[in-house]
């Protein structure tokens, strides 16, 4: 699959996810912006992650925007690459590897901590 269908289908499948959540979350879901990539650049490497990362959520989390001097902008990135591969190239697999990573992420960008997000299943 080309790294535009794997876009469409990761597309889709935030999307449908995103129209799924709680109310009262779904607006600072809608908010976030997700990016698509093939994988991470060198600069998320670097920062000592693994080649084979799924997403990363970047910026600060919901309701510390204000505590930081420089807020960057949140953002979750999803690695359209390396979540094909985990999912073995399974379209069905991927949409659902997709669905976790972009909840786990969005679970950063609330603030969640890698207990919590466990607690809810999206470890």
């Amino acid at each position: 699959m080309t790294l535009a269908d794997l876009t469409l289908l990761a597309e889709k499948t935030v999307a449908h996810t995103q129209r799924r959540l709680p109310d009262e979350i779904r607006p600072l879901a809608l908010a976030v912006p997700v990016h698509f990539e093939a994988g991470p650049d060198e600069s998320v490497l670097a920062e000592g992650f693994e080649p084979d990362i799924l997403g990363l959520f970047t910026g600060n989390a919901h309701g510390t925007e204000l505590s930081h001097s420089h807020p960057a902008p949140p953002q979750i990135l999803l690695y359209l690459d390396n979540l094909w591969d985990f999912a073995e190239g399974d379209p069905a697999a991927f949409r659902e590897e997709v669905r976790l990573t972009y909840l786990h992420e969005l679970g950063h960008y609330l603030g969640w901590d890698e207990d919590e997000l466990a607690a809810r299943g999206l470890d």
